[in-house]
C-alpha cells in the first residue's frame, strides 16, 4: 500500500513514445512530513500522521505549533493520516515524496469535486427536459412526477430533484502514472481527477489494479 496527498496544479498533454498525445493532470505529489507515528497498542490501528504544504505559523494554534515542533517539522496546512508498507522504518521528521510511486503504476485518485450550489433536476440528474411544442406552457426545465398521491401520498426518499450539487468526495479508480519528477515533487497522472485547480488529492495504490 501506498499512498500520498498532493495539489491539483491542472491539466497538459505530453508525448507517449509512440509519438501519441496523452492527456495527463499535473500534481503536485508532498512532500510530506511524519509527525506521529500510530501503534495499535496505543491507538487501536496503525498509521501515520502526515502534514502537506507550508504555511505561516500565525495560522496556526499552540498545540499545533506544538506537535510541529516536536516532529521537528515547519509550520504545514493540512494534517492527515495515511497508511504505508513497511510504516515500522519510517521515523517521526522524515519525509514522503512521490517518488514512492513508479511510472506505469495505477493508482486511485480522491478529491473533491467542485461545488455548484443549488442547481436544477436538469443539471444535477441530467434529466431530460419537457417538449419545446405546443402544450407545454412554463415548465419546460421542472421536474416531472415526484410519485402517486392515492396509495403512497408521499415523495419517496431517494427521488431525484433539485438541491446542492457538487462539493462531494469522489475516487476515480486505476488512473496510471505517466512520469514521476522527484526533484520538482510533482507526478503526471494520465486522465482527469476530481476537484478544481489547488484541490488537495490523496493519491493511493489501486485497490482492484
Amino acid at each position: 500500500m501506498k499512498e500520498i496527498y498532493g495539489k491539483k496544479l491542472g491539466m497538459t498533454q505530453i508525448f507517449a513514445p509512440n509519438g501519441l498525445i496523452v492527456p495527463v493532470t499535473v500534481v503536485e505529489a508532498g512532500p510530506c512530513s511524519v509527525l506521529q507515528k500510530k501503534t495499535a497498542e496505543k491507538d487501536g490501528y496503525e498509521a501515520l500522521k502526515v502534514a502537506f504544504l507550508d504555511t505561516r505559523e500565525s495560522l496556526k494554534n499552540k498545540a499545533e505549533l506544538g506537535e510541529f515542533k516536536k516532529a521537528n517539522v515547519s509550520a504545514k496546512k493540512y494534517v492527515r493520516e495515511i497508511k504505508l508498507d513497511n510504516m515500522e522504518n519510517i521515523e517521526v521528521g522524515a519525509e514522503i515524496k512521490c517518488d514512492i510511486f513508479a511510472e506505469g503504476e495505477k493508482v486511485d485518485v480522491s478529491g473533491t469535486t467542485r461545488g455548484r450550489g443549488f442547481t436544477g433536476a436538469i443539471q444535477r440528474w441530467n434529466s431530460a427536459r419537457h417538449r419545446m411544442t405546443h402544450g407545454v406552457s412554463l415548465v419546460h426545465r421542472a421536474p416531472g412526477s415526484s410519485g402517486a398521491n392515492s396509495s403512497v401520498s408521499r415523495v419517496l426518499r431517494g427521488m431525484p430533484g433539485p438541491g446542492h450539487y457538487g462539493h462531494e468526495n469522489v475516487t476515480v479508480q486505476n488512473l496510471q502514472v505517466v512520469r514521476v519528477d522527484a526533484n520538482r515533487n510533482v507526478l503526471l497522472i494520465k486522465g482527469a481527477v476530481p476537484g478544481p485547480k489547488g484541490g488537495i488529492l490523496k493519491i493511493k495504490s489501486a485497490v482492484k489494479a
